[in-house]
């Protein structure tokens, strides 16, 4: 079942009738862009790599606003139907051909209403029914408690006289400081990135930033290239020398890699009719 995080918070508003009361707020995790959800989507049972589930999406996302920009409503079978709705502004025209959109109407929006049917119930309360309800403060109170035990049972397993437990527990606490420094360093590589082509191209990580030339970069972490080329020109890149799948979306070529566990070089063609490859 569902795990639905929520908080229990005091309503503020001294204006409120319900000033001073308390009620459940939803406590999200996270916010998925929507390469996040092209990988999530990628590495659960699909058959297409991040870059094409991303390449889908954003062309939904693209011919979605075309659509409701035209006056027509978009059904997604299983989840919902988005529509738009005009806001008008409070004082209305007087008479019907006094109607003007610039000086009455306030503002499109985009609405969604969930499905409803009988097969695909995901209305308020059905969705209700499907999820499990945590409270965030009972979350964290366990976990600072299952983290104390774990302090308490190492200082147990490391007494032996005073002075051998305090010795014995820095000396292993140090180490493992030192050790796990020791692996993080382990663990991330320089990118060096080779861009050369009269188009345009950036390389970015799991959070929309962008990365550079030298960067330092986990080993296994995300990285996302996106390729606008130089016109009739059909982009590459490669990873040490291995060429990367680039997916064309609307005169966009989009890939994605993880990164070795080794020091990498990325090259991005953006055009064969372009001069000497730049480093950024």
């Amino acid at each position: 079942m569902a795990k639905i995080l929520y908080e229990v918070k005091q309503n503020q508003n001294s204006y409120s009738a319900a000033f001073g009361k308390w009620y459940a707020q939803i406590k999200n995790l996270e916010t998925l862009n929507t390469r996040k959800l092209a990988q999530h989507i990628s590495e659960h049972g699909s058959i297409y790599t991040p870059d094409v589930v991303y390449g889908v999406l954003e062309k939904f996302r693209s011919c979605l606003l075309e659509m409701l920009l035209n006056s027509k409503k978009v059904k997604i079978e299983g989840l919902g139907t988005f529509y738009c709705t005009l806001e008008n502004q409070k004082n209305g025209a007087l008479e019907k051909e006094e109607f003007n959109v610039n000086k009455h109407i306030k503002g499109l929006h985009i609405r969604f209403l969930p499905e409803q049917t009988t097969e695909e119930d995901i209305s308020s309360r059905q969705f209700l029914k499907q999820a499990e309800f945590i409270n965030i403060d009972s979350l964290l109170k366990k976990e600072e408690e299952t983290g104390n035990g774990g302090d308490s049972n190492g200082g147990d397993s490391g007494s032996g006289s005073n002075t051998g437990g305090s010795t014995g527990g820095n000396t292993g606490g140090n180490s493992g400081s030192q050790s796990g420094d020791s692996q993080n360093q382990a663990t991330s590589f320089a990118l060096t990135i080779t861009k050369s082509g009269s188009g345009t191209s950036t390389v970015k990580n799991d959070s929309e930033e962008t990365i550079n030339s030298g960067d330092t970069l986990a080993s296994g972490a995300n990285v996302y290239i996106s390729v606008t080329p130089a016109e009739g020109q059909i982009p590459t890149a490669t990873l040490n020398g291995s060429n990367i799948s680039l997916t064309e979306n609307d005169g966009e070529y989009i890939g994605t890699f993880q990164m070795p566990a080794q020091a990498s070089s990325l090259v991005i063609n953006s055009g064969s009719d372009a001069e000497e490859g730049d480093q950024n």
